[in-house]
């Protein structure tokens, strides 16, 4: 994933004397407003340094701030690279720093990823070239990173170059850098924990050096990586925070905005899912950033699926499987967003459609040894055998999935594969049950998918998988307080009594006696039968 390039310049240039001239440290302070997030003021300082500077190194740093400063939106600034490399000459050390810039306008503005590899590892050369280790392991690793979401065979050994000694501290701890390349490699290969201590450490570093912008990211991949893990709290937790300091600070707003989306439709609200993915998308069109739109796209197609949206979540998936195609991206453990894809085509009546795509995706799986993906496709094949008619084939299949995601450590999959066997055993006698898909939701705190399994299993309780169970009408929350309506509706997204009480600046007891006076109005006895009337408003 592209974010903004930070500095990496290995060398400061003084003047004359031996000291720092002015312009030198107007560079400094416009490196370091970079890393504090402040990019108004750092293209302020470059432009003013731009205006008299005369020396190529001094030319190229001012200009590396430029585009550094310009953050996703890259192709607002392409007049700049002519000028740039006019200013470089025929300086290696210089013409990496160029190069490198260059392999990130090709993933973001021309979404060229063999470009982009292409580019990084010439940069890498040429700072090897004028001894540069910071500048070669900066464009290593951007290598390594393309690679591996390319699918490329060369990944590992790119990744293995890239983390040979002497290291670069600096470049170690950043978001563009050796630890986050390790970090990619380390998500995608399904190394669940020690992608987390990983990304931890990070973390914890990116602060200590008060590096804002790495520590955006890398909070947001924490709880990419919690998610994955199936810890749906913590890491709505966290992507809530990363997009509060991405806000904060104009960096990664997209990125964050994607994940959040994400977080919010496995543990927080569906409907804020879709406005979060919304404006990813908005945000990455508007600054043609084809890498990320894509992945706005996918979490936009995830939370359309997860809110019932089948032919929504096809269309938006549809133009995520066109792009990533376009792009060159052959590795599905990069988006994950092929077995919603395949899931929703099932539900909306395309189970062939569905096989083509499983198949296509299977293979690219398979030789990059990618076993969750391999069982989220195994779980979107049973479900199209089932709309076949093999039920008992898909339940076979689905036995075997849910056991794979428990092994690999992904709680989230897992109950999803159980809710998948529940639903084909409806009124069957089995060993798997509503109640052990909401077990497992609940252990994961996924209460947007647990509430469609209290949906679901109060169907079955009614004698009809077609029919939603009696509840009360939801006008009735209209006959409540204010307060009383508040309340409901934090209860129907699964809020806690000590959350409410939170977030409406209330005590818990205060939250304790207004659902008192809830249930009493609308003639319900538990929290369970305000689910139910939201799960009925849904439905309607």
């Amino acid at each position: 994933a592209r974010h903004t390039p930070a500095r990496h310049t290995a060398a400061r240039h003084t003047a004359e004397d031996g000291g720092p001239g002015p312009d030198e440290r107007r560079l400094e302070a416009a490196e370091d407003a970079i890393i504090a997030g402040e990019v108004d003021l750092a293209r302020d300082i470059a432009h003013e340094v731009l205006t008299r500077a005369t020396a190529p190194a001094e030319r190229v740093r001012a200009w590396m701030v430029v585009i550094e400063a310009a953050g996703q939106a890259l192709g607002d600034v392409d007049a700049v690279y002519p000028q740039v490399l006019a200013d470089a000459g025929d300086d290696p050390v210089l013409l990496a720093q160029v190069h490198y810039q260059l392999a990130w306008r090709g993933l973001v503005v021309q979404g060229d990823f063999a470009e982009a590899r292409e580019q990084a590892a010439h940069a890498a050369e040429l700072a090897a070239r004028g001894g540069d280790r910071r500048n070669e392991l900066m464009a290593l690793a951007l290598q390594a990173s393309t690679e591996t979401l390319m699918g490329h065979p060369g990944a590992p050994a790119t990744i293995k170059r890239a983390l040979k000694e002497p290291q670069d501290p600096y470049v170690a701890c950043h978001h563009n850098g050796t630890g986050m390349a390790r970090f990619r490699w380390l998500l995608m290969s399904d190394q669940l924990p020690e992608a987390r201590s990983t990304i931890t450490a990070l973390l914890r570093e990116a602060r200590r050096r008060g590096m804002v912008e790495s520590e955006v990211h890398f909070q947001r991949f924490l709880a990419e990586t919690e998610l994955r893990s199936g810890h749906c709290g913590r890491a709505l937790d966290l992507a809530r925070e990363s997009l509060r300091l991405a806000r904060d600070s104009g960096i990664g707003l997209g990125a964050s905005a994607m994940l959040t989306s994400l977080a919010e439709a496995s543990g927080g609200e569906v409907s804020r899912a879709l406005e979060l993915a919304r404006e990813a998308t908005g945000r990455a069109e508007e600054d043609g950033d084809q890498m990320y739109l894509s992945r706005a796209l996918a979490a936009l197609g995830h939370a359309q699926s997860v809110a019932g949206d089948a032919a929504g979540a096809v269309a938006s998936l549809r133009r995520v499987r066109e792009l990533e195609v376009g792009l060159g991206i052959n590795d599905p453990a990069r988006g994950r967003w092929q077995g919603d894809l395949a899931e929703a085509l099932v539900r909306v009546g395309e189970p062939g459609e569905a096989q083509e795509l499983i198949d296509v995706t299977r293979a690219h799986a398979l030789r990059l040894g990618r076993e969750s993906i391999l069982a989220v496709l195994d779980r979107a094949e049973a479900l199209v055998r089932a709309a076949q008619g093999d039920r008992e084939g898909a339940l076979v299949r689905l036995t075997s999935v849910q056991d794979r995601f428990a092994k690999l450590g992904y709680g989230l999959e897992e109950a999803r594969a159980a809710f998948a066997m529940a639903r084909l055993r409806t009124r069957r006698p089995g060993p798997t049950s509503y109640d052990e898909a909401a077990r497992l939701f609940r252990r994961c705190r996924a209460l947007p998918w647990l509430r469609q399994v209290e949906a679901a299993g109060a169907q079955e309780s009614a004698g009809t998988a077609a029919v939603p169970a009696p509840v009360p009408a939801f006008d009735a929350l209209e006959g409540l307080a204010s307060m009383e309506r508040q309340v409901a509706a934090l209860v129907m997204e699964g809020a806690t009594n000590r959350e409410i009480a939170a977030r409406l600046f209330i005590s818990v007891k205060t939250v304790e006696a207004t659902l008192t006076r809830v249930y009493r109005k609308l003639g319900i006895r538990s929290r369970v039968d305000i689910v139910r009337l939201a799960a009925g408003r849904h439905a309607n």
